[in-house]
């Protein structure tokens, strides 16, 4: 047999058969007069049982004992088998929670990117009015924070998106915020920022205090945050944030009696 017929025969591929020439794992038949390779049917044997090992999972590298008969190895088989069991156990395990994920995004239509505990709320990322721009900013802040403030940082991200997603005038009140916030440049005077300082204060500070990590494990993540801002928003805007930083920090809302 030439190459392309047991190749068929063995439901491999040419390239597939010389690799296998390659790393010893079949050797290679004697040449006709022509040059061409003359392959016997054990040859065609040895690829059906490569077939059934890889199939079963068997690296590469251990098949030439199991298949030239080394004792050993034969006695050893049966734990060869429990190993690959338990590995597959575990990729289904693994595929199984990786299918979870996926059908929580799909059912609440987020995309892939967003993280899964955030996904019911993926809704808030495409509001009407909510400048295009803010809202990737928005995202690409959750991402970090999701990703490097740990439990609790995911659950003040959970509970915070939780109670805008009941509150819809909460929801109007961050666009028209946003809004404000997007247009600052270097035209904005430091009244203009206060202002807008205070008034967010007034309207979310209480909610947002309440909500924060009782042991803020944010840190890397909070100087994530900052150098991402410090990319991301003009000298105005940080100067807000800055500002509303201190201002949280303090306890939230001006006192304007």
């Amino acid at each position: 047999m030439r190459s392309a017929e047991i190749a068929r025969l063995a439901g491999v591929t040419v390239r597939t058969l010389r690799h296998y020439h390659q790393v010893g794992l079949l050797a290679e038949p004697p040449r006709t007069s022509n040059g061409y390779r003359d392959y016997a049917i054990q040859d065609l044997v040895r690829l059906l049982r490569i077939r059934q090992l890889a199939a079963l999972g068997v690296p590469l590298e251990q098949m030439p004992a199991m298949l030239d008969g080394d004792e050993r190895e034969e006695q050893n088989a049966a734990q060869l088998l429990e190993e690959l069991d338990r590995e597959l156990a575990q990729q289904i395990e693994r595929l199984s929670a990786q299918r979870d994920l996926i059908a929580r995004l799909r059912s609440h239509g987020a995309s892939p990117d967003v993280p899964p505990d955030l996904a019911p709320f993926h809704a808030l990322f495409t509001i009407a009015g909510y400048p295009r721009r803010m809202a990737q900013i928005d995202r690409d802040q959750v991402v970090l924070l999701s990703h490097f403030s740990g439990e609790p940082g995911r659950a003040y991200l959970a509970a915070l998106y939780e109670q805008l997603s009941q509150r819809p005038e909460l929801i109007a009140a961050a666009t028209v915020f946003t809004q404000r916030f997007d247009s600052l440049d270097e035209t904005s005077s430091d009244e203009q920022i206060a202002l807008l300082v205070d008034d967010f204060a007034a309207a979310f500070g209480e909610a947002i205090s309440a909500l924060l990590p009782g042991d803020h494990h944010l840190d890397e993540a909070a100087e994530l945050i900052e150098e991402y801002g410090a990319q991301a928003y003009n000298a105005q805007q940080q100067k807000a944030l800055g500002l509303l930083t201190q201002r949280l920090s303090a306890g939230g809302a001006p006192d304007r009696s």
